[in-house]
């Protein structure tokens, strides 16, 4: 057996260039990536690499590190690599490269001009360079262009900027980088990880169609951070929808998600994006990056709603630790919330299966109701984005990026006539007006505007919002299609949900707020028909308030997700098959009460449901079977 483990590892080394490493947690991988800034130091293994090393790795498990050769025009040594590289390789951490295309980063992330033969060569001489010495090699968020130099302008002619920017960055990632790669090395797998602002990418160059072909894998950027202050106002869900949609993009080959602490305001909202890329079933984590993991814990990590033993508990967070067997000591770096956070859903993450969600369609390159999908998951909707129109569900959701399908009405038409489902956002049906939607219902998007507090729903009583709520008027022919829900303003009303029968299916028309986030304005009630018209062909669905997420599987497993600040009770609703709830963290068996069917002509019609009601703490998570 000896001689036989010794020949397998010498196989291993032999074809792939480097030793077999172990899995350190039992369901992914955690990658930490070092930038260029952080990687020329590691020549001095004594005096840098190896204190900051060593306290990470006391408190968080580490499979593998990437080490970046290149950003803002710092090119790391070979000298220091060779250095950095066998420190890893000596403490059998997997090692791979990674580059980032930024002339000066801090420069409102400034990059090179990919039509410039000085930056070109330079861009091919990186790739290269790195590709030597790694053979996997990982492209960090910048591998796109802002540049609008004089040179630019002219190389762009009568293109858009999109469409200029388009065709020079797939030309780079052949031409430049991929090629030129593994031309000095034919085992290199090149990656580009794509970052978190997937709506916008097509303007600078990110090609969603082309590049997952062109390049072995990517990888995904699951940073959400917070919010408010976060510039970007990122919505929490974005952080497992994008891993869902980069998946279903290049299927087997979406390598992981990223998350930075940067922006998180207390651990709870880093741990929450480091699970929730874990929930959409990411096999590898890379915490971004080495310097930041090195950052003390301060007083403002701990949130205020500590101490009521949330999913992310502080305290217990806190409690001495040395995972490298030494004795134990008291966590001193962000590095234990990561490591915390990983140790947390290890211990279930193995019993879901495959998500599954309500399949949305955004065609390639499609701007419209940016980021809609990640507010629709914040109100309990479990989401499934796909590059591909959803032809075989029996519900699908379409916003108004759909439009960007010259075929959509056709398209739409077709899944009706077969008995499905579909949904259409406002601004779906804004855009569509005067190119055959009327051919389905006659619906006029207004041009006016309501401001709204009060909402018929389900029992078809007046239930209220503390906010008021600005939609579109949106105006339809009496007995010819039925509002479901209606936003009222004194003795007047208008759709919030529309329904109009065609052919053998349902169509619906989902009234989206101006300001997407009034969504979470919603009163329950009025949330729950949404969920049930949107989701009733899933299994489970729940009830209650907004920010509370629903994720599902096809084992018959879901989490729900709290990003509330107090305890919350809400309802989770099974088809009437399912009797049985257990809570997969504690086995605790919860109990059910049956649901007659739904009938009434103003609510979603089903066979009859199972209810059980649960309290999510703040921020918190539980993990359920149904059976």
């Amino acid at each position: 057996m000896p001689n036989l483990t010794r020949f397998v590892c010498f196989v291993l080394l032999t074809c792939f260039g480097f030793p077999a490493f172990s899995q350190k947690y039992k369901n992914f991988k955690v990658s930490v990536y070092s930038r260029a800034y952080e990687t020329q130091k590691m020549g001095d293994t004594t005096g840098y690499l190896k204190p900051i090393w060593d306290e990470i790795t006391r408190q968080l498990k580490v499979d593998k590190v990437y080490l970046e050769t290149h950003r803002d025009l710092i090119i790391v040594d070979q000298k220091t690599l060779d250095i950095a590289k066998k420190f890893f390789k000596d403490r059998n951490i997997e090692l791979a490269g990674g580059i980032t295309y930024t002339i000066s980063e801090p420069n409102r992330f400034q990059t090179f001009c990919y039509n410039d033969p000085n930056d070109r060569k330079k861009i091919k001489e990186i790739a290269e360079y790195t590709a030597k010495n790694f053979n996997e090699v990982i492209l960090d968020d910048f591998f796109f262009t802002n540049c609008k130099d004089d040179g630019a302008i002219k190389d762009k002619g009568t293109r858009t900027w999109t469409q200029y920017r388009l065709d020079l960055m797939t030309d780079a990632a052949k031409n430049l980088v991929v090629g030129p790669a593994k031309t000095v090395n034919p085992k290199v797998k090149m990656i580009i990880k794509f970052p978190n602002w997937y709506e916008h990418f097509q303007g600078l160059g990110f090609n969603l169609e082309k590049e997952p072909a062109i390049f072995d894998g990517i990888y995904t950027g699951t940073e959400t951070r917070d919010a408010v202050i976060s510039a970007q106002h990122l919505q929490p869900y974005l952080g497992y929808n994008i891993v869902r949609y980069f998946s279903n993009i290049k299927p087997g080959g979406n390598g992981g998600g990223w998350v930075d602490p940067g922006g998180i305001g207390n651990f709870d909202r880093y741990a929450e994006q480091l699970w929730i890329t874990l929930f959409a079933k990411a096999p590898e984590t890379t915490l971004f990056d080495f310097r930041q993991l090195s950052r003390s814990i301060i007083p403002t990590d701990r949130a205020p709603w500590q101490g009521q033993k949330t999913s992310f508990d502080f305290d217990e967070m806190m409690q001495p630790i040395n995972l490298d067997g030494g004795k134990p000591e008291k966590p001193t770096t962000i590095a234990r919330a990561a490591g915390y956070a990983f140790e947390t859903v290890d211990k279930f993450l193995g019993k879901l299966g495959n998500p599954i969600g309500i399949k949305s369609y955004r065609p390639y390159h499609a701007v419209g109701e940016d980021f809609l999908q990640n507010y629709l998951g914040m109100i309990g909707l479990p989401m499934d984005q796909r590059p591909t129109f959803p032809m075989d569900d029996s519900v699908i959701l379409l916003t108004e990026e759909a439009a960007f399908d010259n075929n959509i009405v056709k398209e739409i038409k077709g899944n009706l006539t077969q008995g499905k489902s579909v949904i259409i956002t406002s601004g779906l049906l804004k855009a569509l007006q005067g190119k055959g939607i009327e051919d389905i219902v006659e619906l006029r998007y207004t041009d006016r505007k309501a401001l709204v507090k009060d909402f018929l729903a389900g029992s078809r009583e007046v239930v209220h919002s503390e906010k008021a709520i600005m939609i579109p008027q949106i105006a339809y022919l009496t007995n010819d299609s039925w509002e479901m829900i209606s936003g009222i303003d004194g003795p007047n009303g208008w759709p919030i949900l529309h329904e109009a029968d065609y052919s053998k299916g349902k169509f619906y028309v989902l009234t989206i707020p101006e300001n997407f986030a009034d969504l979470y304005n919603l009163p329950p009630e009025v949330l729950n028909i949404i969920r049930k018209a949107l989701g009733s062909q899933m299994k489970v669905q729940i009830e209650g308030p907004a920010n509370i997420s629903l994720y599902v599987y096809d084992n018959n497993t879901c989490i729900v997700e709290s990003f509330l600040p107090q305890a919350t009770e809400i309802k989770i609703v099974t088809s009437r098959e399912y009797k049985k709830l257990t809570d997969l963290q504690t086995n605790e068996s919860v109990t059910g009460t049956a649901r007659n069917p739904q009938r009434s002509w103003f609510q979603p019609k089903n066979d009859g449901t199972n209810v059980f009601s649960i309290t999510l703490k703040p921020h918190s998570f539980r993990v359920f079977s149904f059976k």
